[in-house]
């Protein structure tokens, strides 16, 4: 029997680097395996903030890949401010009270001019390829993924003009997320932006979310059907790791200005004054884009010494750095709006076997999930005697050669168990 084909459209893919590509990239992988024929749609051309030729090699070679040609304001905007530009669009937006007129001039142009973002310019261009691609290999099902949500307007698009089903699948919120509000909308722009997620949610005949505050905060604009399908980890290759000789706390991803977590690092500098020896095991491991507001306020506490700030590496580095690392830190904004982010780099910390330390808003989604796989501890933004503790009794255990993590449930969010629920869904005569 011939595999069911879909079509899956999507910004991010290898070389791509960062989170963004996980997602898909892995449900692509394991979706043959459940009797469906992936057909993944991508930009020929993209400008990827961070790129990881690794990822290449982990593309299955069951999928049809199918490019065409994009136009992104990124690319001229790159010839004013290359590093401006490439933060802008990897979401790193510096604080407000620091911003230059250079800065504040980037962000009124990308959250006004740009709506829903800016790679809308392929929005029309894909549609007329794409159109008449599924006519001509008789595919009946589609999914689009955002961010950019601009993708999801393809989606809207086709699902006019031809006799689809349409699955529009949210990696994070659209009008929520949080560095919504930083983009400098203009009434009219933050109005346009709602709209468009009204038609998008309305219109699609199956919304997929990575959270349940998503979930609740999309059921308040539409009643069409949404499934929770998180991220997850796959069964990586990786060399056997030696734990690091000194007891170093590692943050891996994208460390923002608003996730600067205060009371971490006041915890740390009262550790190393009260605590004999303390300061000559600390490390402060950063791995991957780290704000500058970050890297200013480690020096203000006088953290700098301990500090190892590695940039970015590859995926398969940072999975080692996850297994090799004595704690791991996760850390969320402290605002409403980021309570349904579950960091997909969570489910890889959970499997590392290294205790995690999570700070972020009172309700966090993935509070939830920490506790109830027995991974770390989470603490809310005003808990700094509790974190204090904590740090205390994990580098006690680690003088003891006892840290680690005893996780419990973890195989529901495997790769390949949460692609079986994905198709499962999109085989299901809804």
């Amino acid at each position: 029997m011939e595999n069911k084909k879909i079509l899956i459209i999507t910004y991010y893919w290898p070389p791509a680097g960062g989170p963004g590509v996980q997602r898909w990239l892995k449900f692509v992988k394991y979706l043959p395996d459940f009797g469906i024929q992936p057909i993944v749609y991508i930009p020929e051309n993209p400008t990827y903030p961070i790129v990881d030729e690794n990822l290449v090699k982990e593309v299955s070679d069951k999928v049809i890949i199918l490019r065409n040609k994009i136009f992104e304001p990124y690319q001229l905007a790159s010839f004013l401010s290359k590093n401006k530009t490439k933060k802008i669009s990897s979401g790193i937006i510096p604080n407000q009270k620091k911003q230059s007129f250079l800065d504040k001039t980037f962000l009124w142009i990308r959250g006004n001019l740009f709506i829903p973002d800016a790679r809308v310019f392929w929005v029309k261009p894909s549609v007329s390829y794409l159109e008449k691609y599924i006519v001509q290999n008789n595919i009946d099902t589609i999914i689009t993924s955002g961010p950019p949500h601009s993708l999801h307007l393809i989606g809207l698009e086709l699902k006019q003009k031809l006799d689809l089903k349409w699955f529009a699948d949210f990696r994070d919120p659209w009008t929520t997320i949080g560095y919504h509000k930083s983009l400098r909308l203009s009434s009219f722009a933050a109005k346009k932006h709602k709209v468009l997620e009204h038609q998008v949610l309305n219109s699609a005949d199956m919304i997929i979310v990575t959270s349940k505050t998503t979930k609740t905060e999309f059921e308040a604009i539409t009643a069409k059907p949404i499934t929770v399908i998180t991220n997850g980890y796959d069964a990586e290759q990786v060399e056997k790791q030696t734990l690091d000789s000194k007891f170093s706390l590692a943050h891996i991803g994208s460390f923002l200005s608003e996730r600067n977590p205060l009371i971490l690092w006041e915890s740390l500098v009262e550790l190393v004054q009260e605590i004999p020896d303390f300061k000559s095991h600390l490390e402060i491991k950063l791995i991957g884009a780290v704000s500058q507001e970050v890297l200013e306020t480690i020096t203000q506490f006088g953290l700098n010494f301990y500090l190892n700030n590695l940039g970015y590496v590859s995926h398969k580095e940072a999975i080692a750095h996850q297994r090799k690392s004595q704690v791991l830190l996760l850390i969320e904004i402290d605002s409403e709006d980021t309570k349904s982010i579950i960091p997909g780099k969570l489910f890889e910390y959970m499997v590392s076997n290294r205790p995690i330390i999570a700070i972020g808003p009172e309700g966090s989604d993935f509070a939830e999930i920490i506790t109830d796989t027995n991974t770390g501890v989470f603490f809310k933004y005003s808990e700094k005697m509790k974190l204090k503790s904590v740090i205390l009794d994990f580098y006690n255990q680690f003088l003891e050669g006892k840290l680690q993590s005893n996780g419990v449930g973890l195989q529901k969010f495997s790769r390949k168990s949460l692609t079986k629920e994905l198709a499962h869904l999109i085989q299901s005569p809804f």
